[in-house]
């Protein structure tokens, strides 16, 4: 266990992952050790053929392939840590490949969906000032809730409408937002923040001890809306960073620009959106092609 432990500190003070993809990794690799002093050995003492019995065992458990990737993945990246580290000389488990992955398309608002958000978001006190501004920033910017989390205030550019995101790896990256989101910043910040700020913080979201709010509770917060909103589906704040990327490509934008803007590392993952863009291909076909013009 102390090198496990010793990992996730290192992915928690070196890599700044949040305490949500911690706990995944946490997960994972307790289950890989529990399986390791359950039939075979100690977490050091790993070779090629307990890997291989280590894939078998999670493909009898039938769970899917992309779960299967990313307990490979959190397995993996401790044993790199550990070559880093010289406590251990090899990495069985770069031997063996991520299956993969199975193609889902994420779920995301429709317009009249997301308008009945919007309409049921008050403005009239300090929790509603700051709860409007939530649901506009994560869609107006398609940020992670952990990133929305961690702003501050002097990370905001209140005059070019822009913020400074620290996203995973501790990468560093300019997000927009947009009028309507000004407007709920200036009325927040003009107004509802005082009321909240007991503390001098320099984060923006705050609770009402005047704490930097949890990601937990953004959750809860969207979950309340969606139900004042009478929808009758599960929205999570990962719901408004598809549903952004998704209407920048319905409305042209590139997946370049986009790829940019959510802070992925690969344009392959931000590939997944142009499954649900096809009536965007199809305006651009019909606006574009001479004969379809006629």
């Amino acid at each position: 266990m102390k090198y496990i432990d010793k990992y996730l500190e290192y992915l928690k003070v070196v890599k700044k992952y949040s305490e949500l993809t911690i706990k995944s990794y946490y997960d994972d690799l307790i289950e890989y050790n529990e399986f390791l002093g359950d039939s075979f050995t100690n977490i050091l003492d790993v070779n090629y053929d307990i890997v291989k019995l280590y894939l078998k065992y999670l493909y009898e458990k039938k769970i899917n392939k992309n779960s299967i990737s990313r307990k490979l993945s959190s397995i993996r990246g401790l044993y790199n840590y550990l070559v880093r580290e010289e406590i251990i000389s090899t990495n069985y488990f770069n031997k063996v490949s991520n299956p993969k992955k199975e193609l889902y398309l994420p779920k995301f608002l429709k317009d009249n969906e997301l308008d009945k958000i919007f309409n049921v978001c008050k403005e009239d006190t300090p929790i509603n000032q700051r709860n409007t501004l939530i649901i506009e920033l994560l869609y107006a910017s398609g940020i992670r809730v952990s990133e929305l989390v961690n702003i501050k205030l002097s990370d905001i550019d209140r005059s070019e409408k822009s913020i400074k995101i620290l996203g995973k790896g501790s990468k560093e990256r300019m997000v927009l937002y947009n009028n309507h989101t000004k407007k709920a910043m200036d009325t927040y910040l003009d107004d509802g923040y005082h009321t909240f700020n007991k503390k001098n913080s320099g984060y923006l979201i705050l609770n009402k001890d005047g704490n930097k709010l949890s990601e937990r509770y953004v959750r809860v917060i969207i979950d309340d809306l969606a139900k004042k909103a009478g929808l009758d589906i599960k929205i999570s704040p990962h719901t408004m960073r598809h549903t952004f990327a998704t209407d920048m490509l319905e409305e042209g934008a590139d997946l370049v620009t986009v790829k940019e803007l959510l802070g992925h590392e690969s344009l392959n993952t931000t590939s997944i959106y142009t499954h649900i863009t096809n009536e965007q291909i199809r305006k651009t076909y019909n606006m574009a092609h001479p004969r379809a013009k006629k």
